[in-house]
């Protein structure tokens, strides 16, 4: 008796299992850049905990015809960054290691992805 207990127990516990679905996927940490601001000044943009594999369009500098590409990212995510220098992640790519990569004004951006 204790044996056909014990069974379905576990038979219920891996139906859970198998029911629950996992949860999203996400980078833990602050990524950073600067952009320009109304006026030229510069302004801090930041995500924070941002999704795994999923493209990520900054918003504050989405539309190359009408802004400037974000500069100096850094990455204090705990997954690899890759940074896009056009909008839905596309054109040239640049990565930034977990855990402090950085990049100077140098490098533009308008979108990432994180691993």
């Amino acid at each position: 008796m204790r044996l056909r207990t014990a069974v379905a127990a576990a038979v219920g516990a891996l139906a859970l299992i198998i029911t629950v679905p996992a949860s999203a996927s996400a980078a833990t940490g602050d990524f950073t850049y600067v952009y320009s601001g109304a006026g030229g000044s510069l302004r801090a943009g930041y995500l924070l905990d941002p999704p795994s594999r999923m493209c990520i369009t900054l918003p504050q500098v989405a539309d190359p015809a009408s802004s400037q590409p974000a500069s100096t990212p850094l990455n204090l995510t705990d997954s690899t960054a890759v940074v896009f220098t056009g909008p839905d992640c596309e054109g040239d790519h640049f990565s930034l290691r977990p855990h402090g990569g950085n990049a100077t004004s140098r490098l533009k951006l308008r979108s990432v992805v994180f691993s």
